[in-house]
């Protein structure tokens, strides 16, 4: 589907809840659009500095190292020739300094990207899995997947925003006191709980249907979709026997977890519904499913 298509449809989607809970709000409190408007303008700020200066945030929030050729001439090596073979502009290659594989990828575009991998990675994954980890991340700039996460991030905040504000109003003012149009408190507390989580729901579902995307686009780039299944199976499993750091004075912020190919600070106890990715195993059963389309076998 066309990127621009995605981002239309995704507009409606968010903001047809956004104006539900308005006008659940609306019914009870009367006239809540000036606090959606400030919320709208905060959340928009946010988000729009986030994306045009996402790589730059990102680097610094991973604690990540941009690197020259002669720094890691390896893997600088195969981020050069996938970006050739995806034909895009050369990105910036960095390394954060971790024990667990992992590798994400940021920018808003082919111009603007930034490819990280951390400094364990080269030595458990070999050279085919380390290269269809790298064709994932360039999938992410090819698809400009940090411009469909902002606006659901942006949107998914004003929803919450305005259910977090509605919800304190209705605290501190009491259940009966400001509605001012007879409007039921049942439905509005309905939707400023539910609609808030909805929009959750959407802004996760966007992200692992970019992650799917992301490991189509490398398996198929690459024409090796079971070193990119192996890639992700050795990854999930060191992630769980070393899982990220949880307030460390080192290592990236757990507010990047989305970014990584996989999750490097999620438990087992989390449930595919509530996560930044899908379950591994989930992932290779497509890249199988990909593998028998373009005729290369994935064990």
């Amino acid at each position: 589907m066309n990127l621009y298509v995605k981002m239309t449809m995704l507009f409606f989607v968010l903001t047809g809840l956004l104006m539900l809970v308005g006008y659940a709000v609306g019914l009870y409190f009367g006239d809540p659009l000036g606090f959606m408007f400030v919320g709208l303008i905060f959340a928009g700020g946010i988000n729009l500095a986030s994306y045009y200066w996402s790589d730059k945030l990102v680097v610094k929030m991973t604690r990540a190292k941009l690197i020259q050729e002669s720094d890691n001439p390896t893997l600088y090596g195969i981020v050069r020739k996938v970006a050739n073979e995806a034909q895009i502009p050369m990105p910036k290659v960095g390394i954060v300094d971790s024990p667990q594989p992992n590798a994400f990828a940021t920018g808003r575009g082919p111009g603007k990207a930034v490819v990280v991998a951390t400094s364990s990675i080269m030595n458990a994954l070999n050279p085919a899995e380390l290269e269809a980890v790298i064709a994932h991340e360039i999938g992410h700039v090819v698809h400009r997947d940090v411009l469909m996460s902002s606006i659901a991030a942006t949107m998914a905040g004003v929803i919450s925003y305005v259910g977090n504000i509605a919800l304190w109003s209705m605290m501190f003012g009491g259940y009966g006191g400001n509605n001012r149009s007879g409007g039921n408190p049942l439905m509005m507390m309905a939707a400023i709980v539910l609609v808030p989580l909805g929009a959750t729901f959407v802004r996760l579902g966007i992200s692992r249907s970019v992650e799917y995307n992301a490991d189509e686009y490398g398996a198929k780039l690459t024409h090796n979709p079971g070193a990119l299944a192996s890639a992700l199976v050795k990854i999930s499993s060191m992630s769980k026997m070393r899982p990220g750091p949880r307030g460390a004075a080192k290592g990236p912020s757990p507010a990047t977890a989305s970014l990584w190919i996989v999750n490097p600070f999620r438990g087992s106890s989390m449930v595919e519904l509530f996560s930044t990715h899908p379950s591994t195993q989930h992932r290779v059963e497509r890249l199988r499913k990909i593998g028998e389309e373009i005729g290369v076998y994935v064990p």
